[in-house]
């Protein structure tokens, strides 16, 4: 075993790693105020933000889900890792040299998690393929480059390499570096032919790598280069732990910065009509890997469009004006209503792809082809007139059955009578009877109504308001809170997860021991007992305080005066009640007693709502 990494060094990388930095090479964040970032929760499908980074403190949480936690827990729940590769990767990420307990100043390769093993696996191949890119018997896949407008250059810029023309060179130099034979073929590099030796999957290819949204390589997508290759035009890397094809997209590594800065994303059909469009000026271009556009693409898009109910950014397919191209495009308006963002599309007059389109007319060209884009809809419906002949009746109404469904189901309700009237006028028809076909299909397609909202619970009351601001004090700003926080114990919470929650304040070292930051939120996350508590750690430890300034000590004390008053408060009324079923005359001792009690608590309230004046 490569041992436990010291706990001096997990909390050092902690500290240095900035949560937004990690956070937004997969989701696209922007302010929310009071320091605050928001953006679209990576871990559930939602149209609002809901997704909450607190770059200060260096934690997460999603409001939506219930996600949370610090850069480690985001890596864990990303990438799949194990707590270990987390630490590991952010950590090499910061220039920490980690120590581990048992083994030394570093863990020994072969010990490193597999997803790390995977990755460096490709990222060596990836070597090894560049490398072969510029030997003679390369020289097809350089002159497939050249023809398609591509130089040397472009060819670094992308990484390109080449699979030779050998049945298990790649694996024989990965065994050599200390990759067996088993992390070969799951990585899908290689695969174990009938006499057990080990082959290569590529050979005699161009080579693309595939990178996911921070940068690794986690497959590779290959071009056939001979005619005497009986196997398919292009091959992918297979399904692997790192690599699934419905969730991964080329180019976004290099595109995902302007997509998010430009609201806009251009989808393209293939790895060289990435290239084009990136080198005409088109830089947000990505490319599916061997499968269709999809539901998981989609979400991958939506995070990083920012794509909300308040921000619409510009999703843009780009088809070949073919009927295979033609289809892909109706199948894009079905997913069409998963994006809040506007959808349009893209089609070269001439039916050139992005690639041949450069090639053919230059940069200019493929720019004009994403500025002339069309809405999505007004595609779709174009697409299934032109299957009916409209001079016939039983033509145009045949075609008007076809066509409500798609008008029905566009997302912005206040464009539908529009195009109920165009699509009128398209059928030469009276308005009247494409009115009554699109409500008939709307009738079908409205979600049911939503269930009546719950009554206002326990969390939400004055009260619970009260524990929550005290325990987000104890959480994001432990000095200031510091003693004042401490001396007041789970007894004035009522609510069973925030006093469960102050527990777990005493019991990761109290907030006068702690400094704000991932660490101490993560300790009290540690120190909870239950998940429903460490959910709400993840909560408080981002959510803005209840004031529009920065806390102070005044702010401490007013909050935390309002906490203890209402224990008060109770105690008070439980000895008035006492006090009225005990006999002043037989009881005396008793009631003297309880009176006695009752005094001094009503002089304490009035000093705590004194306290408390200023309000949340």
């Amino acid at each position: 075993m490569a041992g436990r990494i010291r706990d001096e060094d997990i909390a050092l990388v902690r500290e240095r790693t900035a949560i937004a930095d990690v956070i937004s090479e997969h989701v696209t964040l922007k302010s929310a105020g009071g320091g605050n970032l928001k953006g679209l929760c990576p871990f559930h499908d939602e149209k609002t933000a809901s997704f909450t980074v607190a770059p200060g403190r260096n934690v997460y949480f999603c409001h939506g889900c219930g996600a949370g936690g610090d850069a480690i827990k985001f890596l864990i729940d990303i990438d799949h890792l194990t707590f270990v590769e987390s630490v590991e990767r952010l950590a090499a990420r910061a220039g920490i040299q980690l120590r581990y307990i048992e083994a030394g100043p570093a863990p020994v390769r072969q010990q490193q998690g597999q997803r790390q093993r995977l990755v460096a696996a490709h990222a060596a191949a990836l070597e090894y393929y560049t490398d072969m890119l510029g030997t003679a018997g390369a020289r097809p896949a350089r002159e497939f480059l050249a023809q398609r407008g591509f130089d040397k250059a472009a060819a670094e810029r992308y990484s390109c390499g080449f699979a030779p023309d050998a049945w298990d060179l790649l694996a024989k130099h990965l065994r050599q570096k200390g990759f067996t034979a088993q992390e070969l073929i799951t990585a899908g590099l290689a695969r174990e032919a009938r006499s057990g030796s080990l082959i290569d999957r590529f050979r005699r290819r161009l080579l693309w790598p595939i990178k996911d949204l921070t940068g690794d390589v986690i497959g590779f997508g290959a071009r056939k280069l001979f005619d005497d290759d009986d196997g398919p035009k292009y091959l992918n890397t297979p399904e692997t732990p790192i690599y699934k094809k419905s969730h991964v997209l080329y180019g976004v590594d290099q595109a995902k910065r302007e997509i998010a800065k430009q609201g806009r994303v251009v989808i393209v059909e293939g790895y060289t009509d990435v290239m084009a469009c990136h080198l005409a000026d088109v830089p947000t271009a990505v490319a599916t890997c061997g499968t269709s556009f999809g539901t998981d693409h989609i979400g991958v898009l939506r995070r990083l469009l920012m794509d909300t109910d308040g921000f619409a950014g510009e999703i843009i397919f780009t088809f070949d004006g073919d009927a295979a191209g033609q289809k892909a495009a109706l199948r894009a308006f079905e997913e069409d209503q998963r994006f809040v963002g506007r959808t349009f599309i893209a089609v070269s007059p001439d039916n050139m792809d992005p690639c041949d389109l450069r090639l053919a007319k230059g940069d200019m060209a493929v720019r004009d082809l994403v500025a002339r884009r069309e809405p999505l809809v007004d595609f779709a419906l174009r697409q299934v007139l032109s299957r009916h002949d409209l001079d016939t009746v039983e033509g145009r109404v045949d075609a008007m059955r076809r066509a409500a469904p798609l008008v029905a189901k566009i997302k912005d309700r206040e464009k539908r009578p529009e195009y109920v009237r165009k699509l009128a006028g398209d059928l030469g028809m009276e308005i009247e009877p494409v009115q009554r076909a699109v409500a008939a299909a709307l009738g079908r397609a409205e979600p049911p109504a939503r269930s009546a909202p719950l009554p206002e619970s326990a969390v939400d009351s004055p009260q619970a308001a009260v524990e929550r601001e005290a325990l987000k004090l104890a959480l994001q700003a432990p000095v200031l809170a510091g003693p004042m926080f401490d001396a007041l114990g789970p007894e004035v919470y009522r609510h069973p997860v925030h006093v469960a929650i102050r527990q777990a304040i005493t019991d990761a070292g109290g907030a006068a021991s702690a400094v704000a930051g991932a660490v101490w939120i993560e300790g009290v996350r540690d120190a909870s007992p239950d998940l429903a508590a460490k959910a709400l750690v993840g909560e408080l430890a981002v959510e803005p305080m209840r004031i529009d300034r920065e806390p102070d000590p005044y702010y401490v004390s007013v909050t935390l005066a309002r906490l203890q008053l209402a224990s008060v408060d109770a105690r008070i009324r439980d000895l008035k009640s006492r006090l009225q079923r005990v006999n002043p005359v037989s009881n005396a001792d008793d009631h003297l007693r309880l009176f006695g009690e009752l005094v001094p608590l009503e002089q304490h309230a009035r000093a705590l709502r004194e306290q408390a004046v200023g309000g949340l």
